[in-house]
């Protein structure tokens, strides 16, 4: 895995630029309560409430997958050539 440091200055950087940076390239992964997964994963099934489960979005926040594992998650990424970053 490639550590990639990039520094932005604020103004310099439009909203549009920002949404569109890392696409194709960049996936990020996020921990989910069960109870945010309609938000996010409408066509998912109903899941029961209460437990710890990790979102994988692509850089412009588009949905991906779903698991109870961070690992599975961040494999899922590698698998589709995406570098995976945590949100926390």
């Amino acid at each position: 895995m490639s550590d990639v440091n990039v520094t932005f200055e604020p103004e310099s950087v439009s909203s549009e630029a920002l949404a569109h940076l890392g696409e194709g390239h960049i996936a990020y992964v996020k921990q989910v309560r069960s109870e945010d997964v309609p938000e996010l994963f409408p066509q998912a099934p109903r899941i029961a409430p209460g437990l710890k489960l990790f979102a994988l979005h692509a850089a412009d926040g588009t949905p991906i997958m779903l698991t109870d594992s961070r690992e599975a998650a961040i494999a899922n990424a590698w698998s589709n050539e995406l570098q995976a970053v945590s949100v926390h």
